[in-house]
């Protein structure tokens, strides 16, 4: 007896993303100037924008994430001797690019020659195709639930809110293929809640005003923190968006949730905007205004970063530094202290040393696997190796010396009844400074600098060293 066809959908099925929204923000990233063509095509229909994107954009479907369940399915399938159709709403270039490299098709049907193939359309494609029952469909979202009900039999995967039910009703449900990852456990790590660690940054100014046991200085230290760092997730998820095909190329980076698919676009999409909302209000009503205009510069800053200053040589690292350097100044506005050019300027060197470790660490990674060419996203060769670790070496120990110029100056001697107990803290900080340049020269630096510090006995006694020094001198 001859097996029926087996009809997969491409979106949300075989693949754990959409096309639409991936070539969508393809589109935006290399033309941010003209970030409303896509609405005005869209008034020409769906199918023409797809049209108009996939002629825009190149996606690189050797990395887009595959639902290997799915694919496990197919090529059981196919073993079988069963015909496997591949019908989709995406356009036809990336379907036949997409059947091209998995090669597990017999035919392709997607939308192309201004008809969308989505929900009725597929249908009646299909009906016309194989007759009524004449197939079975694999898809899993509310559109599907047209096919199905046409279908011989329903397999659903990753089923969207409520379709799982609906499918069920038909009663012809066969295969029902789910994820497991938890949500809530993808969404702590999308947030990048360790991140925030960075943001203790903003103590900073209490700590070198000697305020710390301000109860309400504290507090508002508190309040700024958690306020920053919904802003700093906000841009993270925006920056993965962004980065969705550099991160599939990058060994480590291809597993973050979005990338690997275990997150949808779209809720990064309405997740983004959310978070950044309450940040900005809550600093906005309970902050200092001062605070809030920083915080949108940082924003701002960090949005041009991932839109494009990260892939400009030097003008990444500076960018960095600045970020690093703006906590403080944040820290400084929300519990409204005065900032000292000697905080400013110490801040500047030793963060743009830390960002040069950040950006040595990757190279280094690159280097290992054999490369050669320009980093994909970056601006840099790995053989920018050596010059990199002069430069952010330097950078390190520049930042003692602005350290030891600091003992020295008069409103110091004012503000410490010991100031020349601070000189102790000038080897303590060589010493790390050292110390982590040559763990990122030997490829044991995986973190983020300030978040490896967080992580490490020896960064931890030395800090802790550091400031008991200052504890002293005061």
């Amino acid at each position: 007896m001859q097996l029926k066809p087996l009809v997969v959908d491409l979106d949300g099925t075989l693949l754990r993303s959409d096309l639409l929204v991936e070539s969508g923000l393809a589109y935006l990233k290399s033309n941010i100037f003209q970030v409303f063509s896509p609405l005005i095509w869209l008034r020409s229909g769906k199918a023409y924008l797809k049209e108009r994107l996939a002629e825009r954009t190149s996606l690189d479907v050797t990395v887009l994430p595959y639902n290997q369940k799915v694919i496990a399915f197919i090529e059981g399938e196919r073993e079988k001797g069963r015909e496997i159709i591949l019908a989709t709403a995406s356009h036809a270039i990336y379907a036949e690019k997409v059947a091209e490299y998995l090669q597990l098709f017999d035919h392709v049907y997607a939308t192309c020659g201004g008809t969308n193939l989505s929900a009725h359309r597929k249908r009646d494609r299909l009906v016309e195709l194989f007759g009524e029952k004449g197939f079975d469909y694999m898809g899993n979202s509310k559109d599907d639930l047209y096919i199905w009900e046409a279908a011989d039999c329903a397999h659903v995967v990753n089923p969207e809110v409520g379709v799982e039910s609906k499918a069920k009703a038909l009663g012809n449900v066969g295969e029902v293929i789910t994820d497991t990852d938890s949500q809530f456990r993808l969404w702590i790590k999308q947030l990048r809640l360790h991140q925030w660690v960075k943001n203790l940054l903003l103590f900073v100014p209490v700590l070198a005003s000697h305020q710390v046991g301000d109860i309400d200085l504290v507090l508002n230290g508190v309040i700024a923190f958690i306020f920053f760092g919904l802003c700093a997730s906000s841009v993270y998820v925006l920056n993965d968006l962004l980065d969705l095909e550099d991160d599939r190329h990058h060994v480590k980076k291809r597993n973050r949730p979005f990338a690997s698919g275990a997150l949808s676009i779209k809720s990064g999409l309405l997740a983004a905007p959310a978070v950044l909302a309450v940040s900005f209000i809550g600093a906005f009503l309970l902050l200092p205004w001062e605070f809030t205009f920083v915080l949108a510069i940082y924003y701002v800053l960090t949005v041009a970063y991932s839109m494009c200053l990260k892939r400009k040589v030097m003008v990444d690292v500076i960018t960095l530094a600045m970020l690093y350097t703006i906590r403080i100044i944040a820290g400084a506005f929300a519990l409204s202290i005065a900032l000292t050019f000697w905080m400013l300027t110490f801040s500047m060197f030793i963060f743009l040393s830390l960002a040069f470790v950040k950006r040595y660490a990757e190279l280094m990674d690159a280097r290992l696997e054999g490369k050669q060419e320009m980093t994909r996203g970056r601006g840099y060769y790995p053989s920018d190796l050596e010059m990199i670790s002069s430069l952010g070496a330097s950078s390190g120990y520049i930042s003692v010396m602005v350290l030891a110029l600091y003992i020295q100056e008069i409103t110091t001697v004012a503000l410490y009844s010991n100031p020349q107990v601070i000189w102790l803290a000038c080897p303590v900080l060589l010493f790390w400074v050292s110390r982590v340049w040559f763990l990122t020269h030997r490829g044991e630096m995986h973190d983020d600098p300030i978040v490896f510090a967080i992580k490490d006995r020896v960064s931890l006694f030395t800090g802790g060293l550091f400031g008991v020094i200052f504890w002293l001198a005061a």
